[in-house]
């Protein structure tokens, strides 16, 4: 029987732009890259060294310093190009120049409802998927040698402008549905799929998965809301989690023997020009999705407008990035922005706005509408926090470093991501989700 989940408290930003339910294959990308900041925590240690070796699509090119299990593979054939490094020789980029046809390493095809689990968590991890894998507590990559006492999934994406993974599933079911059978070997619990609750989908018939119904707006679809409604996390615990369409790889890795790293991204946001989806490969360039634009008046986000990271013409998309969002730069000054009826393009959640009365999506910009100021007693954290934590106070917490208040607040049950709408509201300007990240890299180095 499916599980229930009405989410109140939250918040709902409509802007301009969503994606047209359309899709057409980007152009072929010259290069792609991998980018290990993509991975937090992860330490790549180089397992091809020399530029200009020939590599395959799904051979590995770099692992985890702490664990040989956790590898990254490339996402096409073709030839290794430049390994870029910055200070101390911290490697930047993995960037690989791509065959026109592409030759992939060829793996065992395995059953994973009739593949013994240790077997099947072994070739899930050889074959570079192991890195699509998260671990709560502290939102870093999977350990190949944990057990997690639960998987969650969450295909109920609630972010501003986010895409829709109903819509990406729709021609990868089978696929999706042999990838949770593949999950449920690798917990000794229930593999959890959360999905829009008012939706009428075929992710709801999906079996082997305990279905989440969830309503409610943002961060209703963030996979740590729907743990702790669930299946909180105690000291000690480790769950796992992982995005829709990297469970279809997964799944088409085990029916055909082939890691296809197909990426489906929703072009949005109010200067996008081609609204649509596009299905390209893992780590394309930007520019083989989207035309050049300019960066002095937009935005280029890889990713959704609260989480994703600002990128360049030129670069590439992120690892799990299933957005890429373009929208104004915040560079004009506003006289008199204060004013409550001075503008009513720009959201607000306070009642003292003439935007609360606005129906239209808003266009937005990258503008703060203001600077970092003192972190005040207001309220609006709470309203917008659905999880049964304190945020104001862990904030603090973490800013302080003090470990046992950051345990005692519910530090190992949250992720920067479920910060975002309280980084976007609160009046101190304060960057919450760089806060909680550097308070769980504290947790991991004082506790592990």
């Amino acid at each position: 029987m499916a599980i229930d989940i009405k989410v109140k408290r939250g918040l709902k930003l409509r802007l301009k732009g969503e994606a047209e339910k359309t899709k057409s294959p980007a152009l072929k990308s010259k290069t792609y890259a991998l980018i290990p900041d993509n991975f937090h925590g992860l330490v790549p240690k180089m397992l091809i060294k020399k530029e200009g070796t020939s590599v395959k699509a799904g051979e590995a090119l770099f692992y985890s310093k702490y664990n040989e299990k956790t590898k990254v593979v490339s996402p096409v054939s073709g030839k290794l190009k430049t390994i870029e490094r910055g200070a101390r020789r911290r490697i930047l980029r993995v960037i690989i120049e791509a065959d026109k046809e592409f030759e992939y390493v060829n793996h065992d095809k395995l059953d994973p409802l009739k593949t013994d689990a240790d077997q099947l968590k072994n070739h899930i991890f050889e074959a570079g998927c192991g890195i699509f894998f998260k671990q709560r507590p502290y939102d870093i990559p999977a350990n190949a040698e944990d057990t997690p006492k639960a998987i969650y999934v969450s295909a109920f994406n609630t972010t501003p402008l986010g895409a829709d993974f109903e819509y990406i599933l729709k021609e990868k079911k089978e696929h999706f549905q042999n990838g949770i059978n593949a999950l449920t070997k690798l917990t000794d619990g229930k593999v959890y799929l959360g999905v829009d609750r008012n939706a009428q989908s075929f992710l709801h018939d999906t079996e082997n998965a305990e279905i989440i119904k969830v309503s409610g707006p943002h961060p209703a679809g963030n996979v740590g809301v729907q743990i702790q409604k669930t299946n909180p996390i105690n000291k000690g615990e480790k769950v796992w989690t992982i995005r829709p369409e990297d469970v279809a790889i997964i799944g088409e890795l085990l029916s055909t023997g082939k890691f296809n790293a197909e990426r489906t991204i929703a072009v949005c946001g109010s200067d996008a020009v081609d609204r649509q989806y596009f299905t390209t490969l893992i780590g394309a360039e930007i520019n083989s999705i989207i035309e050049e634009v300019d960066t002095n008046k937009t935005r280029i986000i890889s990713g959704d407008v609260f989480t994703g990271d600002i990128a360049q013409n030129g670069d590439h998309i992120n690892f799990f990035a299933n957005e890429i969002t373009l929208i104004p730069e915040g560079n004009n000054y506003r006289m008199f922005g204060w004013l409550p009826f001075k503008d009513n393009n720009i959201p607000s959640v306070h009642n003292t706005s003439f935007a609360k009365l606005r129906s239209k999506p808003f266009e937005v910009n990258t503008s703060l509408n203001g600077e970092e100021r003192a972190l005040v007693v207001t309220g609006e954290m709470e309203e917008v926090m659905p999880m049964d934590i304190l945020p104001m106070q862990l904030l603090k917490a973490c800013m302080t470093g003090d470990i046992d208040k950051m345990e005692n607040l519910g530090i190992y049950e949250v992720a920067p991501e479920d910060f975002a709408t309280v980084e976007y509201v609160n009046t101190s300007k304060i960057e919450a989700q760089e806060l909680i990240r550097q308070g769980l890299d504290l947790m991991i180095t004082e506790v592990g």
